[in-house]
């Protein structure tokens, strides 16, 4: 069954062209989350085939996951706490969770908002406190862009990979490399986090000592 769905992704992305990656790759990003694991490895193996560019479909995708995740910030910040507070339960978000996520991103929004790209599940939503924090868009679209692109890249090298080593690209693969993949990532995050937490120490107790001064 999967794999049925994974061939008509497939030969629907080519018929719509790097559009469609565009346009599926938003719906990922916002209020109605579309596994991209069944819009990016599909793009990869097309571009194994020749029937697509590598480089323009990653580009694609990171458009379509920006354009998303701003829709969602832009929702967050311009109609705001009340509606979110409202109807957030429908989408499993809790008042106290809101409240809290906004606390975290006053004061890390910009890595919150790269390692959230990281993390399946969260991805989609992580836009939704960096919105009602307030935090700066330019800030947002740079540090959403640099997660989303490290994640589409992984996934379209997924599809190249299969592509060049079968005729089907099978969903079971795809599942099997992605989860691989996504538990790769964790080193990773976890370098950044301590650079970060370094970081923010220093300029804390360099804050301190000039205002002891």
């Amino acid at each position: 069954m999967l794999d049925s769905i994974v061939y008509w992704l497939t030969e629907t992305i080519f018929a719509l062209g790097y559009p469609g990656i565009v346009l599926l790759m938003a719906l990922e990003s916002s209020f109605f989350p579309f596994p991209s694991e069944v819009v990016m490895p599909p793009a990869g193996y097309l571009a194994a085939q020749g029937r697509m560019n590598f480089w323009i479909a990653l580009g694609c995708g990171i458009l379509g996951s920006l354009l998303g995740a701003v829709f969602n910030y832009a929702v967050a910040r311009r109609l705001g706490r009340p509606l979110l507070h409202r109807y957030g339960r429908y989408f499993f978000l809790r008042a106290e969770t809101l409240e809290r996520a906004e606390a975290f991103f006053r004061r890390h929004g910009e890595i919150g908002t790269f390692i959230g790209r990281l993390v399946p599940l969260i991805r989609q939503y992580i836009s939704l406190p960096a919105g009602l924090s307030g935090m700066r868009l330019d800030r947002f679209a740079l540090y959403t862009a640099a997660g989303a692109g490290i994640w589409c890249a992984i996934l379209v090298w997924i599809g190249w990979f299969i592509g060049q080593h079968a005729s089907v690209l099978q969903q079971e693969e795809v599942r099997r490399l992605s989860t691989w993949a996504t538990i790769a990532l964790v080193p990773l995050i976890a370098v950044v986090l301590a650079w970060y937490i370094r970081r923010h120490r220093r300029r804390q107790k360099a804050k301190g000592a000039a205002e002891a001064l």
